[in-house]
């Protein structure tokens, strides 16, 4: 059942569901330089058994991490759970409606907004429709958190930040 009321706050349970009934998700914002988080999200979400879909105009025909880039939602011939929007928050509502266009066609379930990307005006848009959404939120790192995976320093802490700690000497 979606979750309509409050996007500053996720269940652990909602999130689990949602990336537990993916299995395709297309990426839309995609970006062949495997120094960009689109990139290496893709790459997670693969390794995890996700089938991924790349969106993005500019590489289209070619390929990403082995998988076939398409210009738009509309070009993708088959069908996919999740719409990861790694675009800003105004270009995600364009995305949002091009997902609702296409919901019983393509049996998308979710919209997903990435980190800092938020649009209120789309999410309801697309609740109205029966589309979870999920916005300023990383599947990639919402699927390690939920899945006890330890973090780059070898530790799970269970806060996600960039912030260096401030050590008091003394």
């Amino acid at each position: 059942m979606p979750q309509t009321s409050d996007h500053d706050s996720y269940s652990d349970a909602f999130l689990r569901r949602v990336l537990n009934s993916t299995r395709s998700i297309a990426v839309v914002g995609a970006s062949p330089k495997w120094n960009r988080p689109s990139y290496f999200v893709m790459k997670y979400l693969l390794e995890k058994g996700y089938q991924i879909i790349p969106v993005n105009p500019g590489a289209a025909g070619g390929e990403i991490l082995g998988q076939k880039v398409y210009a738009s939602l509309h070009d993708i011939p088959h069908s996919f759970d999740m719409v990861d929007i790694f675009r800003n928050s105004e270009v995600a509502g364009a995305v949002t409606d091009e997902a609702i266009a296409l919901k019983q066609e393509r049996e998308i379930k979710t919209i997903w907004m990435q980190l800092s990307v938020r649009n209120d005006p789309a999410a309801a848009r697309a609740e109205a429709t029966g589309l979870q959404v999920i916005m300023n939120r990383c599947p990639k790192i919402e699927f390690g958190r939920l899945n006890n995976e330890l973090s780059w320093g070898g530790i799970n802490s269970r806060v996600i930040t960039a912030r260096r700690r401030r050590v008091r000497i003394g």
